[in-house]
């Protein structure tokens, strides 16, 4: 389980293709700290690192992997957010991000609202059950809050020492983005559904 705090920016230095599969070794200030068999979160994808050295570490991601995540559009220099699992008795800072993506949106605004920033995202009708205003929402592993969601539409604020600290100032029109609805709202959806069956 994370939280959506990112904890480090790496960076994509090599990608591999492998059949359907695709490798990525990433270097970031805490690959060295990183084992093998260790889940860390990359853009919000809960990924196994596999290999491990003294300033990189390389995941492997599989086909569905790809296709429902932005993972297909990283290429050398990209920059990732990461975070280590949350520990036990650690402090829940964000919201219970499980690292499994629903899918991806776009980015259609980016908004400076001097000194903090606007992003909108667009996303499927069918979805807008999932978002509250001021609801949670985990965007590339960032734990958000939901500012005026409407039926394909959303925007979340950025502050400052988000904007810095995470690839939000790389973000533009047009992006994609892998979200993650709460698992709350998750659930409830789902109870509804057999309910009504």
């Amino acid at each position: 389980m994370f939280t959506g705090i990112i904890e480090s920016v790496g960076t994509v230095v090599s990608v591999e293709k492998d059949r359907t599969n695709v490798h990525f070794t990433i270097e970031s200030p805490i690959s060295t700290e990183l084992k093998v068999d260790q889940s860390v979160s990359h853009n919000g994808v809960c990924l196994t690192v596999v290999a491990q050295d003294s300033r990189t570490h390389r995941v492997t991601a599989v086909e569905e992997t790809l296709h429902r995540t932005n993972l297909g559009d990283w290429q050398p220099g990209k920059l990732i957010n990461l975070e280590r699992c949350l520990p036990v008795g650690g402090r829940l800072d964000g919201h219970i991000v499980q690292g499994h993506i629903d899918e991806r949106v776009t980015c259609t605004e980016v908004l400076e609202t001097g000194g903090s920033w606007k992003y909108t995202f667009r996303f499927r009708p069918e979805k807008a059950g999932l978002l509250v205003d001021k609801g949670s929402v985990c965007l590339n592993g960032v734990s958000l809050t939901v500012v005026a969601p409407g039926m394909d539409h959303f925007s979340v604020a950025i502050i400052p020492y988000t904007w810095e600290h995470t690839n939000f100032k790389t973000l533009q029109a047009g992006d994609s983005v892998n979200i993650e609805f709460d698992i709350l709202g998750k659930y409830l959806a789902r109870q509804m559904e057999i309910l009504a069956s």
